[in-house]
């Protein structure tokens, strides 16, 4: 299947072509032209896998050219890394990058193995490739139309978009070839690129934040590929492997030779998914631009890590007992605690990004916790955490970087009345945030499906961390929508601008639409493809959830979405029939000024309060990270020790 080959190599064509082209209309026309091609690609691909019925396919057999490919790229990363390290004297974090690189180079060049196929296209990489694309897409796309108001707003930072799209689509190819690989060592070298691309568009604004927060995401990842390269090395020492389902296989099988390797993995992937105590390096990446931060906390980056543990948790039950393994407690906890961390953190946040930001790792926590458990009905409610996750987080975070561009400001204060000032992108906002919490749609859905798996799993630990957490974050969104959804009067504001261009229209108007159609779509969505899907994993699968209770889900969901168009359509008529408020003095007109009784001018302030000094990430960040570090070494040690 040549449509493989080519969703990997032509967004690394494109990136090269923006290299050449550089900035401007031709560099623009290349970069819709191209995220338009890959979009239309991942569909097509994906309709071509549904056509099929979804058969498992094992590919390209005889890979001697690419093998030697991948090794030169592995060997161009690791230097570019090294220079980028000596160059900002963060010596240290070369190693991590030149130990697994060697290690990888000497199992490839001296060892002999046996043929294997080194694609494998199922259910579950058909919908990654096709959320990489979408998504992915549509995030470039609205990019073009971003970075024009990014740097008309911050002319202290050299304008390189052309820098920053091309980095846009490398990051594309690594994660295409990412899903697809059946080797370990293709899946090292995409893992690799991963780590490397997000660091370098975190460090997009060479300011003195940016360029520290990139280090931090990069020797975090650069250590969770440092753990899995151990593990590749490892297994392919003791059973002479390097296919990556003969790995998944023997841990499913209780191969004693795989319980290092596995775990190893697992722990890798905590790093990706930016778990505690690797959270910070996502929260740093909150300095990039808007466009970057969307790609990294929606469909690329941190869900490499989610895609991994749903590969390996059929692994985290025992083969005998049918009880969790050491492994999968350890990576359940985790993300239960991360879970219910992160989401008290968030409460304590003003600024929309942060939100964003915790709100990601807490969710990605729920996925991890869920992957971890390994079953049928935490794997199902996983796949769909991690699809409307994808999509609301993409639409969430684009329309933040357009209201920010609109209002100079992204603290969510100054939303105040948004459906007012900016209905359009209110509208957009309320949608992503419903997809987010609001019952009964697919995250809340998911949640509740979780909750019951650990009931029925014992295990209480995480069913705790899961209830607290979920009650945690419905408060800060409710904070949220409260503000967007208030009606203010606007009669002595400064207008502002509503968002113009019509890339970054497209993009919000395409996943606004995926977001409503994924709600009412659910149940067809879980009947026809999640169910096979875990059919695929797991024997003897039934309906984690009634087809009934899931239609009549539905028609409520119909009624929910309801409430932003009816609202904004009323909005002008509600605000010219506004009264004033008393005071306590004379109000001024605009309800935020008034005369008191003395004569004095007055300012009234009305805003949430957000315990920062109590909740907030300084005040917690630290004792969860030496938490969540004991649970790994104390855990580590009983799995390592038992195994050797």
């Amino acid at each position: 299947m040549y449509a493989i080959p080519f969703l990997i190599c032509f967004p690394l064509l494109v990136a090269f072509l923006l290299g050449i082209a550089g900035k401007g209309k031709v560099g623009n026309a290349i970069t819709i032209a191209g995220a338009g091609v890959i979009m239309l690609s991942s569909v097509g691909f994906f309709i071509y896998c549904a056509l099929n019925g979804f058969e498992s396919m094992e590919l390209f057999f005889e890979t001697d050219l690419a093998d030697h490919i991948i090794l030169a790229g592995e060997i161009l990363l690791m230097i570019l890394v090294t220079v980028q390290c000596f160059r900002h004297r963060k010596y240290w974090i070369s190693l991590l990058s030149i130990i697994p690189t060697c290690m990888i180079a000497y199992v490839e060049l001296t060892g002999e193995q046996e043929e294997m196929a080194h694609i494998y296209v199922d259910r579950l990489s058909a919908l990654m490739c096709l959320i990489v694309g979408i998504i992915g897409s549509l995030i470039i796309i609205y990019a073009v139309g971003y970075m024009d108001g990014y740097h008309a707003h911050h002319k202290e930072i050299t304008d390189r978009r052309y820098y920053f799209f091309l980095l846009l689509f490398v990051f594309m190819g690594a994660m295409y070839g990412f899903v697809l690989s059946a080797s370990l060592i293709w899946l090292d070298f995409f893992w690799e690129l991963t780590s490397v691309c997000s660091f370098m568009l975190i460090g997009y604004t060479r300011l003195e934040e940016a360029v520290t927060n990139s280090f931090r995401a990069l020797w975090m990842n650069l250590f969770g590929g440092l753990a899995l390269a151990v593990g590749i090395v490892y297994y392919n020492y003791n059973v002479g492997d390097l296919s990556f389902r003969s790995f998944i296989e023997e841990g499913i099988l209780g191969n004693p030779y795989s319980v290092i390797p596995i775990t190893l993995m697992a722990f890798a992937a905590l790093t990706k998914a930016a778990q505690l105590p690797f959270s910070t390096w996502l929260l740093g990446a909150m300095v990039a631009p808007t466009p970057s931060s969307a790609l990294l906390h929606s469909a690329t980056m941190v869900k490499a890590g989610v895609y991994v543990l749903i590969r390996l948790s059929p692994a985290f039950q025992d083969a005998t007992t049918g009880n969790l393994t050491m492994t999968g407690t350890m990576i359940s906890l985790i993300g239960g605690f991360t879970f219910f961390v992160a989401s008290i953190m968030a409460v304590a946040q003003a600024d929309a990004k942060r939100v964003l930001a915790l709100s990601t790792v807490s969710n990605l926590g729920l996925m991890v916790a869920c992957a971890g458990v390994g079953t049928p009905e935490t794997i199902w409610a996983c796949i769909f955490l991690m699809i409307f996750h994808a999509v609301s987080k993409a639409l969430l975070f684009l329309d933040v970087g357009a209201t920010e561009n609109a209002l100079f400001s992204r603290d969510i204060e100054n939303m105040h009345g948004l459906l007012t000032r900016l209905p359009r992108l209110a509208t957009f906002m309320f949608i992503g945030i419903a997809g987010m919490f609001l019952a009964p749609f697919g995250m809340l859905i998911s949640k509740w499906s979780a909750l019951r798996a650990m009931v029925d799993e014992k295990n209480m630990m995480t069913l705790i961390l899961i209830v607290f957490g979920s009650a945690t974050t419905s408060f800060y969104w409710s904070k949220w929508m409260g503000k967007i959804i208030a009606h203010v009067n606007t009669e002595n504001q400064e207008p502002v601008k509503d968002v113009t261009k019509k890339s970054e229209l497209f993009a919000l108007w395409i996943e606004a639409v995926m977001m409503i159609l994924l709600c009412v779509l659910f149940p067809i969505l879980s009947k026809v493809y999640v169910d096979p899907l875990l059919d695929d994993m797991f024997a003897n699968n039934g309906e984690v959830l009634p087809m009934s209770i899931l239609y009549m889900l539905v028609v409520i969901i119909v009624f929910v979405f309801a409430i932003p168009l009816v609202t904004s359509a009323y909005s002008k008529h509600m605000a010219s029939n506004m009264k004033m408020s008393y005071m306590g003095g004379i109000n001024t007109g605009n309800n935020h000024n008034f005369v008191d009784s003395f004569g004095e001018p007055k300012k009234l302030f009305l805003t949430n309060y957000y315990f920062a000094t109590r909740i907030g990430v300084r005040k917690l960040m630290l004792p969860s990270q030496i938490v969540t570090f004991a649970i790994l070494l104390l855990m580590g040690c009983i799995i390592f020790g038992g195994a050797l």
